[in-house]
């Protein structure tokens, strides 16, 4: 039954991928952007891209949160974990980030407290545990992470702890994806849009983006036949001159999205304008504390500014999550910078563009 099962997979996604050329032949070059991050991982570890047409091809977009995520938000970070009692909970990914004083690896190692947690409330239940000690949640990532992060404040502000904070860099994925048209240096002609984030916001989200900017916007899972069967839908959209909004991913996400999850993150949070590594200063693109949860906020409380958004030397991150460059542009990639010694975040990051080509794109 399994043979059997395989099979009829593969001869779907033949039939999908044959589909896509019979569109595409009719067609000039095209670029669609892949925005998130996950679905750049998965579109070279499975071989999806080498099974398309030579005049389609898949750029990546801001869709890492760790790649996205600022110098001056690292080095805010640094610098509190450098303060006496005081413990750094955050996802594995960021910890080996360079800052311009070093990763929170390195800060661990000449005697910061850096602990790596799986959900911010790990990061409250250590802050209980240990009432005279200070704990500093890194809350990074978009829509998809965020309501865990506001359910936890909900939870810290109700039961009155007091040595809980959060240092927050969660960003919102439309107005990057806005921003990204509207500077119009990267054609793109579609998007294929992220799985994750669209369970939260829902299909309907992208409406403004095909409405706006007439691309087609097309949510896609993460096996090889969904991704496929995305990428013809936005194919036979272009074709026939259209741009609408469609869901190749109907079994998860749906069209207003986790209306409880959005619902925790407006009682918690509110649109702000927020700083992306090497684009810069998005309007309305950054979640910042209400006025009734300030007092978790990391940076008052130590009393600690964001530093400028400074890149690594030669490091071309910045133009990678723009889609403006692929990672062997990067004089960097493979050489001085690779997944055991770092430069850049997107070498760092398990969604990092620069990882996956390291990891994956270079048997093509």
């Amino acid at each position: 039954m399994k043979s059997s099962g395989k099979k009829n997979r593969k001869a779907e996604i033949e039939k999908v991928a044959t589909r896509i050329a019979d569109v595409a032949k009719n067609l000039g070059a095209l670029q669609i952007m892949e925005v998130c991050g996950t679905h750049t991982v998965s579109l070279l570890r499975t071989g999806v891209k080498s099974m398309l047409p030579e005049n389609v091809r898949l750029i990546s977009g801001p869709g890492c949160p760790v790649c996205v995520t600022s110098q001056g938000y690292l080095d805010a970070a640094c610098q509190i974990a450098a303060r006496d009692n005081v413990t750094i909970c955050t996802y594995g990914d960021m910890v080996r980030v360079p800052g311009s004083t070093g990763s929170l690896e390195q800060h661990r190692a000449r005697g910061a407290k850096v602990s790596v947690v799986y959900s911010p409330r790990d990061a409250l239940s250590a802050a209980r545990e240990n009432p005279d000690e200070q704990f500093v949640f890194l809350a990074v990532g978009f829509e998809t992470t965020t309501p865990a992060t506001a359910a936890t404040l909900l939870e810290a502000a109700a039961s009155g702890v007091e040595n809980f904070h959060v240092l927050c860099a969660h960003k919102l994925v439309i107005p990057a994806m806005n921003a990204l048209l509207a500077g119009g240096e990267v054609p793109i002609d579609g998007f294929l849009c992220p799985g994750h984030v669209s369970v939260i916001i829902g299909s309907d989200a992208y409406k403004q983006i095909a409405a706006d900017y007439h691309k087609p916007c097309v949510v896609a899972g993460f096996e090889p036949l969904g991704m496929l069967t995305a990428i013809s839908m936005i194919l036979e959209q272009i074709a026939a001159g259209e741009a609408y909004v469609q869901n190749a991913y109907g079994r998860v996400v749906t069209p207003s999205g986790n209306t409880q999850g959005w619902g925790l993150i407006e009682k918690v949070f509110e649109p702000g304008t927020a700083t992306w590594r090497a684009i810069g200063d998005i309007p309305g693109s950054g979640l910042n504390l209400r006025d009734e949860f300030k007092r978790f906020d990391a940076l008052e409380f130590f009393g600690v500014e964001m530093g400028p958004d400074v890149c690594p030397p030669g490091c071309r991150c910045g133009e990678v999550i723009q889609g403006k460059v692929t990672p062997d542009q990067c004089p960097l990639f493979a050489t001085s910078c690779t997944p055991v010694d770092a430069i850049g975040p997107c070498m760092v990051s398990s969604e990092g563009t620069c990882a996956a080509w390291y990891k994956y794109g270079r048997r093509d």
